[in-house]
């Protein structure tokens, strides 16, 4: 049996996988595994005390199964789960969660310390939600709302396509009354003049300035849609690899808003959601 600690320890610029020995925390460790062995870091597994048995010896165990070379070790630590992770995330480079979404009682406790975590970390955190059955569209999704401050956003969807191989889709959401009339006289088979969208392709080919020659092998995918974010970027649009949001500080109205788009695409997507958090605009 794999031996673990009673404390995480040093977690700095570590993986933190939550383990609790279910099916779903199984899902998480495989995809921080492949996660640390493409960035070449540490995986800390850790299991907060509680019925979790030998959670920890096992998800490092099966870790070193998964990718021998890769250091690995795991921790068993006392408290409340959502503060032993939310604390974590203070130190580690990456939070990597499961969720069993809506169901049982242990079901929807699960689902709740995702979402706090998510909702709270330090650090960007990884929610591996079931994937539901959809078709993967090979790629990544990142939902960019326009603001200077959500640079960090796009350049970890870039960095984690550029690490797997993938083609990245950069995906802007707006509303406006013309726009909606446009979409609905349309569907009723008329004629319409769309609306002038070349400022917002402006400012979404300006968001991702400079990235394309940071990072030459992604293919990208500039595309603007009309309507609400966690609508567009939901599971009715198709399973994807990897959907990367933002979660503004709750500072204002708007940013409260901004966040529960996060909250609200953890909750509803078929696959890994990153959610990376963003740092206050400036006064």
């Amino acid at each position: 049996m794999e031996q673990v600690s009673t404390a995480a320890g040093d977690v700095a610029g570590s993986i933190v996988v939550a383990v609790d020995g279910s099916d779903h925390s199984d899902r998480a460790v495989r995809w921080a595994v492949e996660q640390a062995a493409l960035e070449t870091r540490p995986l800390v597994a850790v299991a907060v005390a509680g019925d979790t048995g030998t959670a920890a010896e096992d998800a490092v165990a099966a870790a070193r199964g998964l990718a021998p070379d890769l250091p690995v070790r795991g921790a068993s630590v006392a408290g409340e789960p959502r503060e032993v992770l939310i604390d974590l995330s203070t130190e580690a480079h990456l939070l990597v969660v499961g969720s069993r979404g809506r169901g049982s009682l242990r079901g929807i406790l699960l689902g709740s310390v995702s979402a706090a975590v998510s909702a709270q970390s330090a650090c960007p955190v990884v929610v591996c939600r079931p994937s539901g059955g959809d078709p993967v569209q090979s790629g990544v999704l990142v939902g960019a709302d326009g603001t200077p401050e959500s640079r960090a956003v796009i350049e970890f969807a870039y960095r984690q396509a550029s690490l797997r191989g993938l083609p990245l889709t950069v995906l802007h959401c707006f509303w406006d009354a013309a726009a909606a009339v446009a979409q609905y006289r349309e569907a009723r088979g008329q004629t319409v003049v769309p609306p002038d969208l070349e400022e917002l392709r402006a400012a979404l080919s300006e968001a991702v300035a400079g990235l394309a020659e940071q990072y030459p092998d992604v293919p990208v995918t500039l595309t603007l849609k009309h309507g609400f974010a966690d609508q567009a970027l939901g599971p009715r649009h198709g399973g994807w690899d990897l959907v990367v949001v933002g979660r503004h500080p709750m500072t204002s109205l708007g940013r409260v808003f901004t966040g529960s788009i996060a909250t609200t695409v953890v909750e509803r997507a078929h696959g890994p959601v990153a959610v990376v958090p963003v740092a206050a605009p400036p006064d």
